[in-house]
């Protein structure tokens, strides 16, 4: 039996789904990171096509108008972000191993169009943890971080609903373990 090709990681905030996507991305060149669209300008440094693809909100309406969008969200209630269809498809074509990194709720939306993917939950080693994390990393105001922290509350209660959980203790181990799952490493247990 062939392994999937396509593998979604998603969990609730603060739990390091990027962090642990940017190690895979530095370390694993076999796997194929999909690259988001996005209706925010943008920042300093970042290039079309490789951070995200920067569209329109026109442009972004018709790719939802004509189901090019595997997945997408309005974020923040202002920008909107999502997955192009065609470039997840020609990756997959070529043989490659796809990770996408998205929010529960693009985890929900490409179940439903591609349910043969393996959907991981990256999980925190513990509450405690988690709240440490979001502290730490001091990005938030307070009122932000409270707010966050009740979201992820309802986010981790989604877990039963992917395939396999890898908990998030080192990012190393949360990473093999990933990589692991898409057939690239033995499975570690």
């Amino acid at each position: 039996m062939s392994q999937p090709r396509l593998t979604v990681l998603a969990g609730p905030t603060a739990v390091g789904k990027g962090t642990v996507s940017t190690y895979i991305r530095d370390n694993y060149p076999e796997v194929w990171l999909s690259v988001s669209a996005t209706t925010r300008p943008p920042r300093p440094g970042e290039v079309d096509g490789v951070h995200y693809f920067f569209l329109s909100s026109e442009e972004f309406d018709q790719l939802v108008d004509e189901g090019q969008l595997l997945e997408w969200a309005v974020v923040h209630g202002r920008n909107r972000y999502g997955t192009l269809r065609r470039t997840v498809q020609a990756a997959m074509d070529e043989g490659r191993r796809v990770l996408l990194e998205i929010d529960l709720q693009g985890a929900r939306q490409v179940k439903e169009s591609m349910p043969d993917a393996t959907f991981v939950f990256l999980a925190p080693p513990s509450w405690e943890e988690m709240v440490r994390r979001l502290v730490g990393r001091g990005t938030e105001t307070p009122e932000e971080q409270q707010q966050r922290l009740e979201t992820a509350k309802l986010e981790l209660a989604a877990e039963p609903e992917f395939n396999h959980t890898v908990v998030n203790d080192t990012v190393e181990h949360a990473a093999d373990e990933l990589v692991s799952l898409m057939g690239l490493l033995p499975l570690q247990r």
